[in-house]
This record gives structure tokens, C-alpha cells and sequence, in this order.
């Protein structure tokens, strides 16, 4: 497998009144195209957020954004774009968003592409999932039925996580739940031209 660099990420600053938000900002890639494709829809991504967590008119309301970077190798980067926002009540509301890319183009991938078509990938990753709520003993809000097909993840560390939103499985106090699943687990259902087919080979 030919040796990709990894990109280079920084942050970029956004400000307005009550919010500051710390977003990544990606250069130094193999395309100045994909990059500008990757910053647009990290963008896209961080003005959903704030839309999606309503006005700030409480005079106590503040807003902050920041990632974390999960992945940034093999010609794949995957992270984690956060967003704060207190608008009155009990407590504020975290909300996560995740975006994997291949640096090279700036493809994003959902979790269906990274499987073969036709695999019952979200089956199978629901019965791992099912099994670390019981072997972790997680009070769920309903019994756990399956993932959504679409359901929240990042690739880290070799490994595919899962995650839900904060209330989507269990109570606030959980936060947010993650379920990592290693690569190997899922090898034989992998799509080889997706973000996990890299992390099989032992390099």
C-alpha cells in the first residue's frame, strides 16, 4: 500500500455573540480541490449544528464548538465535530456530528459504504452492540433493538465506533454512548475500497 501523508489540521476560529466555536480547517493534502471540498462540508456541518440548536435569547444562552480528530492516515481522515449550546433549562446540549473523507478526493462516507453491498452490516453491528449494553450494564431508556442504518460513527485506532446522541439510548447522566468494534470483527464484510479496508493491513 503506497504511504499517504497524513493532512495537516488546524484550527480555525468562528466568533459571534455568545458562541465561540474552534472548527478544523484541512490543507496540505494531495488536491487543493479535495481540501476545499472537505473545509466546505466541515462547514455545512458546524452551520447545521448551530441552526439545529436553536436561538440564544436567554441572556444566560452561550454557545461553543469544537473536534476532535479520530483518524488521519492512509489516505483517510475522521473526526468529531462537537457544538455546546446552554439556551435556558436544567442544562445544556451537546450534539456530535461525525464526518469521515478520503483525503485524496474528499469523499464522505456513510456507514453503509464502508460495508459491502448487500451485507447485513447493520445486523451484525447490532448484535455487538447489544452485547457491550449487557456486558457494560447500560440502563437503556428502551430495550435495544438495532443500530439505525445511518447510525453515528468515526474510525479510530483500527477500530469502527459506534455512537449515539445524548438521549438517543440512555438518560443524559450516560452522555454520549460509544461502542468500539474492531476492524476484524467485521473483516469479512468490509468494503476493501472504503476507510476500514486500509486498517486491515498490518503495516
Amino acid at each position: 500500500m503506497p504511504f499517504h501523508s497524513p493532512v495537516v489540521v488546524q484550527t480555525a476560529k468562528a466568533d459571534f455573540p455568545k458562541a465561540e466555536l474552534s472548527l478544523p480547517h484541512v490543507s496540505g493534502g494531495r488536491s487543493e480541490a479535495a481540501d476545499m471540498k472537505i473545509n466546505h462540508i466541515i462547514h455545512q456541518t458546524v452551520q447545521q449544528q448551530v441552526h439545529n440548536q436553536g436561538p440564544l435569547d436567554d441572556p444566560r444562552a452561550q454557545m461553543i464548538g469544537y473536534f476532535e480528530q479520530k483518524t488521519n492516515e492512509k489516505d483517510y481522515l475522521s473526526l468529531s465535530l462537537f457544538n455546546y449550546a446552554y439556551t435556558g433549562g436544567a442544562h445544556g446540549l451537546t450534539l456530535q456530528k461525525s464526518l469521515t473523507f478520503k483525503q485524496s478526493t474528499g469523499q464522505t462516507y456513510t456507514l453503509a459504504q464502508l460495508f459491502k453491498p448487500g451485507s447485513d452490516y447493520a445486523g451484525r453491528i447490532s448484535a455487538i452492540v447489544s452485547a457491550q449494553i449487557k456486558a457494560r450494564k447500560i440502563d437503556t431508556l428502551e430495550p435495544f433493538k438495532a443500530i439505525r442504518p445511518d447510525q453515528d460513527y468515526y474510525v479510530a485506532d483500527r477500530s469502527l465506533v459506534i455512537y449515539f446522541q445524548l438521549y438517543e439510548l440512555a438518560a443524559y447522566v450516560y452522555g454520549f454512548l460509544y461502542f468500539p468494534i474492531s476492524v476484524y470483527e467485521l473483516q469479512d464484510i468490509i468494503n476493501e475500497d472504503g476507510p476500514l479496508g486500509p486498517m486491515l493491513v498490518n503495516d
